[in-house]
């Protein structure tokens, strides 16, 4: 059996977009590379532990809330670690390199994997996700769809889960690929959801699939440079989609909406559920950006949804 080292890692992102990354001495092993802040938890200690003591140690702050994120394994040359990684989401302090190191607030589009340890690929990646994934709503003709891409690009939104309910796979697959001539006009990416085999044809940024679609899987459906996020409500999806390698879920519903009218997890249940999962969840049904500090107070990586980036005129 393969002995991994545990390592806590911590990732802080603030309202700009920014990450904080310290940058490794050059006389330490994989020196002059960038890296998240942490370290190695010690044998009596728990990971959360761990994770408070090494920014306390590094940085100087003290942790007040965080969830887990990722859990990664990697083997290097001389060792094999396993990254338990968790999102920061308040503190107290002004990060400093108590150590001597230097540390930046770096903008989240400018990370480059090539500047990092290998191991760190995947925490990247994942932290590249935005905060708020929209879901379009059901288009009565292919002129909404500019309208509705214009509101998102108005909120600064860059990638959307196109999703029309009424339309069989073959008119699906049209539409999608008229949307997406419409989206690069805003900048914006889309994320496929409709039937799998027509997903290369599209050439869509990612592939969403619905819980029916993903308990009927059996390996990951789309090639790993581009996202694959999966829709679940409880704890067998959550790890199924775990065991596909999704880059994403969508956990719901949270609360009560005019889509789930007679269930809800709650915050509560969406937490305990979030807390198991080890790849980011958007918390979808019943909220929208307004609660996305709710949300991340929760163990939510995002916030999902239909009608909340809209007024009622809008769509």
């Amino acid at each position: 059996m393969q002995n991994y080292v545990h390592v806590a890692v911590g990732v802080i992102v603030n309202e700009k977009d920014e990450v904080l990354i310290a940058l490794r001495p050059s006389d330490k092993d994989q020196g002059g590379l960038w890296e998240f802040a942490g370290g190695k938890k010690e044998e009596t200690e728990t990971i959360e532990l761990a994770l408070e003591r090494e920014f306390a140690e590094e940085l100087d702050i003290k942790l007040k809330s965080y969830f887990p994120l990722l859990k990664i394994k990697h083997s290097y040359e001389d060792v094999s670690v396993l990254l338990d990684v968790w999102m920061i989401t308040d503190y107290i302090g002004t990060p400093k390199g108590l150590e001597g190191q230097r540390v930046e607030w770096r903008s989240l589009k400018s990370l480059e994997c090539i500047d990092f340890p290998a191991a760190n690929k995947k925490i990247i990646r994942s932290i590249k996700l935005p905060k708020f994934l929209p879901i379009t709503p059901d288009l009565g003709d292919l002129s909404s769809v500019k309208k509705i891409f214009k509101t998102y690009n108005k909120q600064q939104i860059e990638l959307v889960q196109f999703r029309q309910t009424h339309l069989n796979a073959n008119e699906y697959l049209s539409w999608f690929k008229d949307a997406q001539t419409i989206a690069k006009e805003y900048s914006i990416e889309l994320i496929f959801n409709g039937d799998i085999k027509n997903v290369d044809v599209s050439e869509a940024s990612g592939f969403h699939a619905n819980s029916r679609r993903l308990m009927q899987m059996s390996q990951r459906p789309i090639v790993r440079d581009k996202i694959f996020g999966a829709s679940c409500h409880n704890l067998i999806e959550l790890k199924k989609a775990m065991a596909l390698d999704a880059d994403y879920v969508s956990l719901s519903p949270v609360l009560q909406s005019s889509k789930y009218d007679d269930f809800s997890l709650g915050w509560q249940t969406f937490k305990k559920l979030a807390c198991e999962a080890d790849i980011p969840v958007y918390a979808l049904g019943g909220v929208g950006p307004n609660d996305l500090k709710t949300a991340r107070s929760n163990g939510s990586y995002g916030v999902s949804g239909i009608s909340s980036w809209f007024n009622r005129s809008e769509i």
